[in-house]
């Protein structure tokens, strides 16, 4: 191998994105004919309709924290299995619990690419610190690891003196794992005056990678680039030498939507992560993580092509309680739909001074607001909220870029 991992790392967008809805088209299609849970989402659906991303944002989603609901009601996986279990080599199970499946493929996470990019390369031994029980992150970092050559040492978590001595007699060259636990074995081995000096190269996941963790890695001559997936997607995202937000793996999809919605944002703007898999043996299709995320513009310097994203940047689900009710990010972005003037709304809750809750609409408009507009809107949000609150026009670029659609600001203290 050279530089990358692979040629489609360097094609041109318009190549991959031709390519990407081809095999979005037989995806679609196999799981129409094999998955019934697609088979009745997606029943309206005409072969060949869903050429570009507009078709493709006009999908329905399908909600990460909805699967525990769905895979209770039609077990193990809700229906969205595009193969029967005997043909399946491993099933896992997440908090919730939600459970994962894994077919018998070469490197079915595509973590492997993200190995790449971090420098991993044959016949380097890798250290797995990723869980093997339960969960499929070690899984995913150990058959990623195979499929570049690299033999691996599933140490799994915890015995951090036993890990520590381990790596000291035998040397590996890579680590996967969480920041964190690398830096924790660090410090045991000081502690030990053990020589882990062997560790060169990581890959890490699972946790935010904090600066000052970063640094101490490097001054510890351990380069270290982070990955972004799930166990129900795969690999997402990835770090690459350029260090500027994550490139987008050339096996998905990715959009940014605004939460509670399945729109999509502007380049930049901060929204939801909605993911659409070719894994054929589970095609998650418009697939809502419930993480949030910004597209960066342009290309990255390392020479890959594909999109980038910032990053993980919090949690999508900002539903709150007010007055006893919910509400919920779906009804700011209902009340924003009924007022074609509003670029953007965000839902604030606080306190008043007899610590009972209150609610302001703050919506960005395209231009002044028009005579009638503040009760209009006050009314939109009465009916579909069921309960009462301000609103405030803004000029357009006034609401901060974080994502948020409900901020509540209510101390309890």
């Amino acid at each position: 191998m050279g530089k990358y991992f692979d040629d489609l790392e360097t094609r041109s967008p318009e190549v991959r994105e031709r390519a990407l809805f081809r095999a979005l088209d037989e995806q679609l299609a196999g799981a129409r004919r094999h998955a019934p849970y697609f088979a009745e989402l997606l029943k309206d659906v005409r072969a060949g309709e869903v050429r570009d991303r507009k078709a493709l944002a006009a999908l329905p989603l399908t909600r990460k924290s909805g699967l525990i609901a769905l895979q209770k009601a039609t077990p193990p996986f809700g229906g969205m299995t595009a193969v029967p279990l005997s043909r399946l080599a491993r099933v896992f199970a997440s908090p919730g619990p939600i459970y994962d499946p894994q077919a018998e493929r070469r490197d079915y996470f595509g973590l492997a690419r993200a190995l790449f990019a971090a420098g991993f390369r044959e016949g380097e031994l890798v250290h797995n610190t990723f869980t093997y029980h339960f969960t499929p992150a070690g899984f995913m970092f150990d058959l990623a690891a195979q499929a570049l050559g690299c033999p691996v040492f599933p140490a799994g978590v915890g015995q951090t003196e036993l890990q520590v001595q381990t790596i000291a007699q035998l040397r590996p060259v890579c680590y996967t794992g969480t920041p964190s636990f690398l830096k924790l074995l660090l410090e045991k081995a000081d502690e030990a005056k053990a020589d882990v000096s062997s560790l060169r190269k990581a890959a890490v996941s699972g946790e935010a990678f904090l600066p000052a963790v970063r640094q101490l890695l490097e001054a510890r001559g351990i380069a270290a680039y982070q990955s972004y997936g799930t166990a129900d997607l795969g690999l997402i995202a990835y770090e690459t030498e350029a260090r500027e937000g994550l490139v987008v793996d050339e096996g998905v999809i990715v959009e940014i939507v605004r939460p509670g919605t399945g729109d999509p944002v502007a380049e930049g703007e901060v929204g939801e992560v909605v993911v659409t898999t070719l894994t054929p043996e589970y095609p998650l299709i418009r697939f809502a993580t419930g993480d949030m995320s910004a597209v960066l513009p342009g290309i990255s310097p390392c020479g890959r092509t594909n999109v980038r994203i910032k990053g993980w940047m919090g949690r999508a689900d900002q539903t709150t309680k007010v007055r006893g009710m919910f509400v919920h990010p779906a009804q700011v972005a209902e009340v924003a739909r009924r007022h074609p003037q509003i670029v953007r709304a965000r839902l604030t809750v606080a306190h008043d001074d007899q610590k009972n809750d209150t609610m302001t609409l703050q919506c960005e408009l395209r231009e002044s607001a028009p005579g009638g507009f503040v009760e209009a809107v006050e009314n939109s949000l009465r009916e579909v909220c069921k309960l009462r609150g301000a609103v405030v026009p803004k000029p357009a670029g006034s609401l901060p870029n974080d994502g948020k659609v409900i901020e509540d600001l209510r101390k309890y203290d």
